[in-house]
């Protein structure tokens, strides 16, 4: 195995991969150095954020939910009307511009929800490159919605039928894959997880959530939101908002991890709360491990939260405080998924119900001066089928 020195949060991150994907890694961190200073570059970026993704998004202030839970005001910040449904379409976009310019022909990825997949075979179309998913034989029955869109709109899908067959085997067989073809396809990984330098390159095409936010909360309310809660899988979209509030002391950051059905191994995806440093799929970080140091099983009703692992700078973040580390199971999500749509008129990915249901305790313990700025990730297209034939219409 091979690590080198960059791309480290305090003692997490780094690059755990054998030599010749340690070498590609190295070249896309070159590339990505130099077009992030490049402004034709950041031109481009921003013109097909504003004229094809839909950016900015809006801040929406929650009346109906604030009345109903009393307390602090709620507001949330609406990734799920990107083009696409999701904060994916955020990072995708980026990687496939990378990928351009690096004269890359083919995109390669893993999904778990598929909204990372639908977003990066939109991204794949819209510059003309082959697209290839990898996706959990679990999650591709539960997800149909968004495996019909990513053969829409033209990307081959790989059901991964091993393990556990979710989105941990999604990963490992994209990487298999990205071994043999690395030098004509880029693996363009789904969250802020991975080999340096995709923790800080994910999180960089993320930040605009958060620069956005700091401006919104400021013209609506006159402040910065006391509160920002956002859920955290592998933590793209919360390293995204997190990312705008980071040095002011004065705003609580919160991340909220997937109990799913209780504390019990394999019942659970929380890895910052359950979890022990280690290496998976390249990086160090915290890890759900079983006895003989391998992935554990894990769980979660929501798709894109059913990872073993976390991003390295979320593992970094718990470690010195900046960031309260909590769980919402299964149950909780759900009540928050029916409850918004009622009150608000707004359906929830089960993503992102995780981070409304934390947000609604947080703000009942509140005072209804404080601010609460929930970001919601995606929108619940893709569960509404999943959830009637297993939970019904509440």
């Amino acid at each position: 195995m091979n690590t080198n020195q960059e791309g480290y949060f305090g003692p997490f991150g780094g690059c755990f991969l054998p030599e010749n994907l340690a070498a590609e890694m190295r070249r896309v961190a070159e590339a990505y150095r130099r077009l992030k200073a490049d402004p034709a570059f950041l031109r481009e970026l921003s013109y097909i954020r504003k004229h094809y993704q839909g950016r900015p998004t809006p801040v929406t202030f929650a009346k109906g939910l604030t009345s109903q839970t009393g307390g602090a005001q709620i507001y949330l910040k609406r990734e799920d009307l990107n083009h696409t449904g999701a904060h994916k379409i955020n990072h995708c976009i980026g990687e496939a511009l990378l990928a351009v310019k690096m004269g890359k022909k083919k995109l390669l990825a893993e999904t778990g929800a598929g909204q990372h997949g639908v977003a990066l075979a939109t991204a794949a179309a819209y510059f003309g490159l082959e697209c290839e998913i990898h996706m959990g034989a679990v999650d591709v029955e539960k997800e149909k919605p968004n495996v019909t869109r990513m053969r829409l709109l033209g990307a081959k899908i790989v059901p991964v039928t091993f393990g556990q067959q979710s989105l941990k085997e999604a990963v490992d067989s994209a990487f298999e894959t990205y071994s043999k073809e690395y030098e004509t396809a880029l693996y363009c990984i789904g969250s802020v997880v991975g080999p340096h330098p995709f923790p800080t390159l994910v999180r960089d095409f993320q930040s605009v959530i958060g620069a956005e936010a700091r401006g919104q909360m400021l013209e609506m309310t006159g402040s910065l939101p006391n509160h920002v809660v956002a859920c955290v899988g592998g933590g793209s979209n919360a390293m995204g908002i997190f990312s705008g509030f980071l040095e002011d002391s004065s705003v609580k950051l919160y991340g909220v991890e997937p109990l799913g059905r209780g504390g019990e191994p394999g019942n659970h995806a929380a890895s910052l709360s359950y979890g022990t440093p280690g290496i998976l799929h390249g990086f160090k970080s915290i890890l759900l491990q079983d006895a003989s140091g391998g992935p554990a099983p894990v769980y979660s009703v929501a798709s894109g939260l059913d990872y073993p692992g976390v991003g390295p700078e979320h593992a970094y973040l718990k470690s010195i405080g900046r960031v309260t580390y909590d769980t919402v199971g299964d149950a909780e999500a759900l009540d928050a998924f029916y409850t918004l749509c009622k009150t608000d008129g707004i359906i929830p990915a089960l993503e992102s119900a995780h981070a409304v249901a934390y947000g609604v305790k947080l703000a009942k313990k509140l005072p209804p001066e404080e601010t609460v700025l929930v970001n919601l990730s995606g929108r619940g297209d893709k569960d509404i089928d999943f959830i009637v034939s297993k939970f019904g219409v509440r």
